[in-house]
């Protein structure tokens, strides 16, 4: 099937709701953020709870594949998998329907989440757009082409399929609140490795190199871009992994985490643009969850791009193939409880690789 060929027998529901458009996923990931260090209590406890409980709600149907052969994930589990997801405006500018399969629909950014059972890290995994997968029922083709097949089901179904591993929550968000968080917050640091200037906007939306102070339409603009680099989606993952860890250095900053109102603030002003599904929509759950969490530091949040081998054309397309040794280990560390000594070896591996290079340069 080609990737503009519209599956048959797909009737999604469209959503009724003021119009929205569905933003990155690097905002419900620095969302995760504060959620995980809301451990105020008392009276505090009941205002989160009606502020986490603005965001809209999808039925199962409508993120998780119905199909049985799923992965098995043991009922005592206790860990956690969700995919935090983005996706680029429709190309007619009108409202994007998550639960859409037009073909002009793409899941843009996908960042897979793991909580392990200890509640000792938050590992944030990154999948490269141009990924070329097998999309189940459909053959290969880029991973951000998924949504078109089948909606936000049938990304999961690729992803699940790609690691052997149980996804338990899907969670989007609208790119309007993300000024707000970083407003909210008065802005982060960020280390800019070149400079730049977005692509396609106006000339003062540039980045000098260096450490830069980005907040509101900046932040976004800085977090965004892709075009302006020659490693084009991989600098950007970097980028958005820098963000996402300077949002968290932030939030547990004395400034933030003192000021249960702060807090309350910029979970009340994202919240309403947020879009989970109904597990996700238990805000006693990620109260508890948040509790569970209180002692986790900024060095605590560790992310990471899921390996790929190197560039292909295929097709006339663009594609990067996917490691997918590497993905396998993965996944069985998910499963395991290893990932931090996965990451522990990746780490060593591109020490070892950095070393090579400056002695051959050297030489």
């Amino acid at each position: 099937m080609s990737q503009d060929t519209q599956p048959n027998g797909y009737v999604p529901r469209r959503l009724h709701r003021k119009p929205r458009r569905i933003g990155r996923t690097v905002l419900l990931s620095a969302l995760m953020v504060v959620v995980c260090v809301l451990g105020v209590g008392g009276t505090y406890a009941a205002k989160f709870a009606t502020a986490l409980g603005q965001s809209e709600t999808l039925q199962d149907n409508e993120v998780f594949p119905t199909n049985t052969d799923r992965p098995y994930k043991d009922p005592g589990d206790a860990s956690m998998n969700i995919l935090l997801l983005g996706a680029d405006k429709s190309a007619t500018d009108e409202e994007l329907d998550i639960s859409a399969t037009s073909t002009d629909q793409r899941s843009d950014s996908m960042m897979l989440v793991h909580i392990p059972a200890d509640r000792k890290k938050i590992y944030i995994m990154s999948v490269v757009r141009d990924s070329w997968v097998d999309i189940p029922g459909v053959g290969k083709s880029k991973i951000n082409a998924a949504m078109s097949y089948g909606g936000v089901p049938k990304l999961v179904e690729t992803l699940e399929g790609l690691f052997d591993q149980k996804i338990d929550h899907v969670a989007m968000v609208d790119f309007s609140a993300f000024r707000e968080l970083t407003k909210a917050i008065g802005g982060v640091t960020v280390n800019n490795p070149k400079a730049f200037c977005a692509y396609k906007t106006t000339p003062d939306v540039c980045f000098e190199a260096g450490n830069i102070h980005i907040e509101g339409q900046r932040a976004l603009k800085w977090v965004r871009e892709r075009h302006a680099f020659p490693g084009s989606d991989y600098q950007r993952v970097r980028n958005q992994q820098q963000f996402l860890k300077a949002v968290f250095k932030k939030v547990l900053s004395p400034e933030v985490l003192a000021s249960p109102n702060k807090l309350f603030d910029v979970v009340n002003s994202v919240m309403p643009y947020v879009t989970t599904d109904k597990g996700l929509k238990d805000a006693g759950m990620l109260v508890g969850l948040g509790m569970q969490m209180t002692s986790l530091r900024s060095s605590d949040l560790v992310s990471f791009t899921v390996p790929t081998t190197g560039s292909a054309t295929i097709g006339g397309q663009s594609v990067e193939m996917p490691d997918y040794a590497a993905i396998k280990k993965i996944g069985e560390a998910m499963a395991d409880g290893t990932l931090d000594e996965y990451y522990a070896s990746i780490k060593e591996q591109e020490a070892a690789n950095e070393k090579a290079q400056s002695g051959a340069s050297a030489g």
